[in-house]
Protein backbone atom coordinates (compact mmCIF):
# COMPACT_ATOMS: atom_id res chain seq x y z
CA UNK A 1 0.00 0.00 0.00
CA UNK A 2 1.78 3.47 -1.11
CA UNK A 3 2.51 5.69 1.66
CA UNK A 4 0.98 9.24 1.47
CA UNK A 5 3.48 11.75 2.52
CA UNK A 6 3.14 15.40 3.66
CA UNK A 7 5.62 17.89 4.47
CA UNK A 8 5.37 20.96 7.06
CA UNK A 9 7.67 23.76 5.86
CA UNK A 10 9.26 24.44 2.59
CA UNK A 11 12.93 25.32 4.03
CA UNK A 12 16.41 23.84 2.51
CA UNK A 13 16.11 20.65 4.70
CA UNK A 14 12.67 20.03 3.58
CA UNK A 15 14.00 20.24 -0.26
CA UNK A 16 16.37 17.81 0.46
CA UNK A 17 13.81 15.57 2.09
CA UNK A 18 11.32 15.80 -0.85
CA UNK A 19 13.97 14.88 -3.29
CA UNK A 20 14.56 11.65 -1.93
CA UNK A 21 10.69 11.31 -1.28
CA UNK A 22 10.22 11.22 -4.84
CA UNK A 23 12.88 8.28 -5.53
CA UNK A 24 11.67 5.90 -3.05
CA UNK A 25 8.96 3.54 -4.30
CA UNK A 26 5.91 3.30 -2.12
CA UNK A 27 5.91 6.61 -1.63
CA UNK A 28 3.62 9.45 -2.69
CA UNK A 29 4.25 13.09 -2.64
CA UNK A 30 0.83 13.99 -1.35
CA UNK A 31 0.68 17.53 0.16
CA UNK A 32 2.95 20.50 1.17
CA UNK A 33 2.27 23.09 4.05
CA UNK A 34 3.76 26.54 4.34
CA UNK A 35 2.88 29.70 6.41
CA UNK A 36 2.89 31.11 2.80
CA UNK A 37 0.41 29.58 0.23
CA UNK A 38 2.73 30.84 -2.63
CA UNK A 39 5.81 29.35 -1.22
CA UNK A 40 3.87 25.69 -0.35
CA UNK A 41 2.80 26.38 -4.50
CA UNK A 42 6.17 26.98 -5.85
CA UNK A 43 7.43 23.98 -3.51
CA UNK A 44 4.37 21.63 -4.42
CA UNK A 45 5.52 22.26 -8.53
CA UNK A 46 8.84 21.75 -8.16
CA UNK A 47 8.51 18.38 -6.28
CA UNK A 48 4.99 17.10 -7.89
CA UNK A 49 3.26 17.23 -4.55
CA UNK A 50 -0.75 16.89 -5.13
CA UNK A 51 -1.45 19.58 -2.79
CA UNK A 52 -0.14 23.10 -1.25
CA UNK A 53 -1.34 24.59 2.10
CA UNK A 54 -1.07 27.66 3.44
CA UNK A 55 -1.12 26.14 7.10
CA UNK A 56 -0.42 22.30 8.74
CA UNK A 57 -3.89 22.56 10.23
CA UNK A 58 -5.09 23.10 7.12
CA UNK A 59 -2.88 20.21 5.73
CA UNK A 60 -4.29 17.64 8.57
CA UNK A 61 -7.54 18.65 7.90
CA UNK A 62 -7.29 17.88 4.49
CA UNK A 63 -7.33 14.28 5.75
CA UNK A 64 -5.40 12.94 2.78
CA UNK A 65 -1.74 12.09 4.26
CA UNK A 66 -0.77 8.91 6.02
CA UNK A 67 2.46 10.77 7.95
CA UNK A 68 3.77 14.04 8.15
CA UNK A 69 7.65 14.98 7.89
CA UNK A 70 7.89 18.04 10.46
CA UNK A 71 10.86 19.93 8.82
CA UNK A 72 10.53 23.53 10.46
CA UNK A 73 12.58 25.46 12.73
CA UNK A 74 13.53 23.49 16.19
CA UNK A 75 11.55 25.91 18.52
CA UNK A 76 8.44 24.91 16.37
CA UNK A 77 8.90 21.16 15.81
CA UNK A 78 7.30 20.21 19.72
CA UNK A 79 3.75 22.42 18.37
CA UNK A 80 3.67 21.08 14.91
CA UNK A 81 4.41 17.13 15.94
CA UNK A 82 1.52 17.88 18.59
CA UNK A 83 -0.69 19.55 16.01
CA UNK A 84 0.08 16.01 13.85
CA UNK A 85 -0.68 13.92 16.42
CA UNK A 86 -4.06 15.20 17.90
CA UNK A 87 -4.86 15.26 14.69
CA UNK A 88 -4.12 11.26 14.21
CA UNK A 89 -1.76 11.63 11.88
CA UNK A 90 1.90 9.71 12.40
CA UNK A 91 5.05 12.08 12.41
CA UNK A 92 8.46 11.91 11.10
CA UNK A 93 10.10 14.94 13.01
CA UNK A 94 13.70 16.35 12.41
CA UNK A 95 16.07 16.18 14.83
CA UNK A 96 16.46 17.39 17.27
CA UNK A 97 12.51 16.45 17.90
CA UNK A 98 12.01 19.08 20.27
CA UNK A 99 13.92 21.54 22.96
CA UNK A 100 13.76 19.33 25.85
CA UNK A 101 13.16 16.03 27.57
CA UNK A 102 9.43 17.53 28.79
CA UNK A 103 7.90 18.50 25.50
CA UNK A 104 9.57 15.01 23.92
CA UNK A 105 7.88 12.80 27.12
CA UNK A 106 4.37 15.01 26.29
CA UNK A 107 4.65 13.88 22.57
CA UNK A 108 5.38 10.50 23.11
CA UNK A 109 2.49 9.92 25.81
CA UNK A 110 0.23 11.75 23.19
CA UNK A 111 1.37 9.80 20.31
CA UNK A 112 0.94 6.41 22.23
CA UNK A 113 -2.88 7.54 23.24
CA UNK A 114 -3.82 8.06 19.96
CA UNK A 115 -1.54 5.21 18.49
CA UNK A 116 -0.12 7.12 15.75
CA UNK A 117 3.75 5.96 14.81
CA UNK A 118 6.18 9.00 15.97
CA UNK A 119 10.07 8.84 15.10
CA UNK A 120 12.44 11.51 15.08
CA UNK A 121 14.12 11.48 11.31
CA UNK A 122 17.59 10.54 12.64
CA UNK A 123 18.77 10.00 9.26
CA UNK A 124 22.56 8.46 10.18
CA UNK A 125 20.22 5.65 12.34
CA UNK A 126 19.17 4.19 9.00
CA UNK A 127 21.81 4.53 7.19
CA UNK A 128 23.82 1.42 5.77
CA UNK A 129 27.09 2.38 7.13
CA UNK A 130 25.88 2.96 10.37
CA UNK A 131 23.99 -0.34 10.43
CA UNK A 132 27.37 -2.16 9.13
CA UNK A 133 28.89 -0.58 12.19
CA UNK A 134 26.36 -1.47 15.08
CA UNK A 135 26.73 -4.78 13.30
CA UNK A 136 30.29 -5.04 13.80
CA UNK A 137 30.54 -3.93 17.62
CA UNK A 138 27.50 -6.54 18.34
CA UNK A 139 29.50 -9.47 16.32
CA UNK A 140 32.29 -8.51 18.73
CA UNK A 141 34.52 -7.28 16.12
CA UNK A 142 36.48 -4.46 18.04
CA UNK A 143 35.60 -6.65 21.73
CA UNK A 144 34.72 -4.35 24.47
CA UNK A 145 33.99 -0.67 23.55
CA UNK A 146 35.93 1.45 25.15
CA UNK A 147 35.89 4.73 23.78
CA UNK A 148 34.18 7.21 21.37
CA UNK A 149 34.99 9.81 20.11
CA UNK A 150 33.24 12.07 17.89
CA UNK A 151 33.20 15.78 16.35
CA UNK A 152 30.53 17.75 14.23
CA UNK A 153 32.35 21.10 13.93
CA UNK A 154 30.62 23.59 11.06
CA UNK A 155 32.20 26.85 10.12
CA UNK A 156 29.35 28.89 10.04
CA UNK A 157 29.58 32.72 9.70
CA UNK A 158 27.71 34.64 12.45
CA UNK A 159 24.24 36.17 11.60
CA UNK A 160 21.88 37.52 14.03
CA UNK A 161 19.22 36.69 11.75
CA UNK A 162 19.98 32.95 11.13
CA UNK A 163 17.87 30.41 13.31
CA UNK A 164 20.73 28.87 14.45
CA UNK A 165 22.00 32.08 16.33
CA UNK A 166 18.64 32.96 17.48
CA UNK A 167 17.62 31.34 21.30
CA UNK A 168 13.67 31.93 20.42
CA UNK A 169 14.00 29.92 17.57
CA UNK A 170 16.19 27.01 19.22
CA UNK A 171 19.59 28.04 18.19
CA UNK A 172 22.88 26.98 19.12
CA UNK A 173 25.15 23.80 17.97
CA UNK A 174 23.90 21.53 21.13
CA UNK A 175 20.66 20.60 19.33
CA UNK A 176 21.42 21.58 15.52
CA UNK A 177 25.05 19.92 16.11
CA UNK A 178 25.96 17.47 18.66
CA UNK A 179 22.91 15.75 18.59
CA UNK A 180 24.86 13.44 16.41
CA UNK A 181 27.28 12.38 18.08
CA UNK A 182 25.14 12.54 21.77
CA UNK A 183 22.90 10.05 19.37
CA UNK A 184 26.32 7.91 17.94
CA UNK A 185 27.26 7.19 21.88
CA UNK A 186 23.95 6.37 22.96
CA UNK A 187 23.67 3.88 20.58
CA UNK A 188 27.39 2.30 20.96
CA UNK A 189 27.10 2.13 24.93
CA UNK A 190 23.28 1.41 24.58
CA UNK A 191 22.12 4.41 27.00
CA UNK A 192 23.07 6.94 28.99
CA UNK A 193 25.88 8.05 30.73
CA UNK A 194 26.81 7.28 34.28
CA UNK A 195 28.36 11.12 34.18
CA UNK A 196 28.05 13.79 31.98
CA UNK A 197 30.95 16.66 32.14
CA UNK A 198 29.64 19.94 29.66
CA UNK A 199 31.40 23.18 28.99
CA UNK A 200 30.10 25.58 26.27
CA UNK A 201 31.10 29.01 24.62
CA UNK A 202 27.90 31.25 24.88
CA UNK A 203 27.74 33.80 22.13
CA UNK A 204 26.92 37.39 21.43
CA UNK A 205 23.10 36.35 21.29
CA UNK A 206 23.16 33.75 24.50
CA UNK A 207 23.09 30.33 22.54
CA UNK A 208 26.12 28.30 22.66
CA UNK A 209 28.48 28.60 19.74
CA UNK A 210 30.79 25.91 20.41
CA UNK A 211 30.68 22.83 23.27
CA UNK A 212 32.85 20.06 24.37
CA UNK A 213 31.51 16.78 26.41
CA UNK A 214 33.21 13.86 28.39
CA UNK A 215 30.68 10.98 28.98
CA UNK A 216 31.55 8.26 31.70
CA UNK A 217 29.74 4.79 31.43
CA UNK A 218 30.67 1.93 34.19
CA UNK A 219 33.07 0.63 31.20
CA UNK A 220 34.16 3.49 28.81
CA UNK A 221 33.79 6.82 27.86
CA UNK A 222 33.30 9.48 25.15
CA UNK A 223 34.54 12.80 24.00
CA UNK A 224 32.24 14.82 22.37
CA UNK A 225 32.93 18.40 20.65
CA UNK A 226 30.60 20.65 18.26
CA UNK A 227 30.04 24.50 17.09
CA UNK A 228 30.25 27.06 14.89
CA UNK A 229 33.99 28.38 15.04
CA UNK A 230 35.72 25.92 13.38
CA UNK A 231 35.17 23.41 10.16
CA UNK A 232 36.60 20.22 11.29
CA UNK A 233 36.65 16.95 9.63
CA UNK A 234 33.35 15.80 11.65
CA UNK A 235 35.41 11.97 11.94
CA UNK A 236 34.12 9.31 14.71
CA UNK A 237 35.81 6.20 16.20
CA UNK A 238 34.73 3.56 18.25
CA UNK A 239 37.29 2.05 19.85
CA UNK A 240 37.73 -1.33 21.53
CA UNK A 241 39.75 -3.68 23.07
CA UNK A 242 40.31 -5.38 19.79
CA UNK A 243 39.98 -3.39 17.30
CA UNK A 244 38.33 -0.02 16.09
CA UNK A 245 35.60 1.41 13.98
CA UNK A 246 36.34 4.59 11.82
CA UNK A 247 33.21 6.56 10.41
CA UNK A 248 35.13 8.92 8.21
CA UNK A 249 34.45 12.85 7.43
CA UNK A 250 30.82 13.88 8.21
CA UNK A 251 30.38 10.71 10.06
CA UNK A 252 26.70 10.85 10.25
CA UNK A 253 26.00 11.24 6.51
CA UNK A 254 29.38 9.04 5.64
CA UNK A 255 28.35 5.88 2.76
CA UNK A 256 31.65 4.34 4.10
CA UNK A 257 32.62 2.34 7.47
CA UNK A 258 36.09 1.04 8.04
CA UNK A 259 36.83 -1.93 10.75
CA UNK A 260 40.54 -2.19 12.19
CA UNK A 261 41.99 -5.13 13.90
CA UNK A 262 44.22 -4.01 17.26
CA UNK A 263 47.36 -3.83 15.08
CA UNK A 264 45.45 -0.83 12.96
CA UNK A 265 45.23 -2.77 10.16
CA UNK A 266 41.84 -2.82 8.01
CA UNK A 267 40.04 -6.27 8.26
CA UNK A 268 36.88 -4.56 6.29
CA UNK A 269 36.32 -1.57 4.06
CA UNK A 270 32.14 -1.16 3.58
CA UNK A 271 30.58 1.15 1.37
CA UNK A 272 27.28 2.00 -0.27
CA UNK A 273 26.67 4.99 -2.37
CA UNK A 274 22.95 6.31 -1.53
CA UNK A 275 20.38 5.68 -3.93
CA UNK A 276 19.05 9.55 -3.85
CA UNK A 277 21.14 11.70 -0.90
CA UNK A 278 21.15 9.44 1.86
CA UNK A 279 17.38 10.68 3.40
CA UNK A 280 15.96 7.67 1.62
CA UNK A 281 16.56 5.56 4.04
CA UNK A 282 14.62 7.09 7.15
CA UNK A 283 12.23 7.06 4.42
CA UNK A 284 11.87 3.58 3.02
CA UNK A 285 12.43 2.79 7.33
CA UNK A 286 9.33 5.23 7.88
CA UNK A 287 7.12 3.65 5.28
CA UNK A 288 8.14 0.14 6.80
CA UNK A 289 7.02 0.58 9.91
CA UNK A 290 3.84 2.00 8.80
CA UNK A 291 3.18 -0.98 6.47
CA UNK A 292 3.45 -3.21 9.11
CA UNK A 293 1.74 -0.92 11.69
CA UNK A 294 4.56 -0.61 14.57
CA UNK A 295 4.15 2.61 17.37
CA UNK A 296 8.02 3.16 16.34
CA UNK A 297 10.78 2.53 14.78
CA UNK A 298 13.59 -0.45 16.19
CA UNK A 299 16.26 1.66 14.21
CA UNK A 300 15.43 5.20 15.97
CA UNK A 301 13.63 4.04 19.37
CA UNK A 302 11.84 6.19 21.35
CA UNK A 303 14.00 5.29 24.38
CA UNK A 304 17.33 6.01 22.31
CA UNK A 305 15.56 9.43 21.31
CA UNK A 306 14.97 10.35 25.14
CA UNK A 307 18.31 9.29 26.09
CA UNK A 308 19.55 11.45 23.68
CA UNK A 309 17.62 14.18 24.73
CA UNK A 310 18.01 14.10 28.45
CA UNK A 311 21.98 13.88 28.16
CA UNK A 312 21.29 17.17 26.25
CA UNK A 313 19.08 18.62 29.08
CA UNK A 314 21.88 18.05 31.52
CA UNK A 315 24.44 19.41 29.14
CA UNK A 316 22.04 22.87 29.35
CA UNK A 317 21.62 22.66 33.27
CA UNK A 318 25.24 22.55 33.70
CA UNK A 319 25.51 25.53 31.67
CA UNK A 320 22.66 27.48 33.14
CA UNK A 321 21.43 27.91 29.63
CA UNK A 322 17.07 27.77 29.38
CA UNK A 323 15.46 28.63 26.06
CA UNK A 324 13.18 31.78 26.48
CA UNK A 325 9.94 29.38 26.47
CA UNK A 326 11.78 27.35 29.37
CA UNK A 327 11.86 30.31 31.57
Amino acid sequence: MPIRWGICSTGKIAETFAAALNSVDESICAAVSSRSLEKAEKFAGKYGFEKAFGSLEEMLSDGNIDIVYIASPMACHYEHAKTAILAGVNVLCEKSVTLNCEQLSELLTLAKTKRVFFMEAMWMKCRPSFLKAMEWIKDGRIGSVQMVKADFCNSVAFDENDRLFIPELGGGCLLDLAVYPFTLVEAVFGGKPDNITSKARMGKTGVDFDMAAILEYENGFAAVTAGFDAQCGNNAAIIGDKGHIELGNWFFCTCDAVLFDENNAVVENFHQDNLCNGYEYEIMEANRCLSAGLPESPLVPHAGTVNVMEMMDECRKQWKFQFPEEM
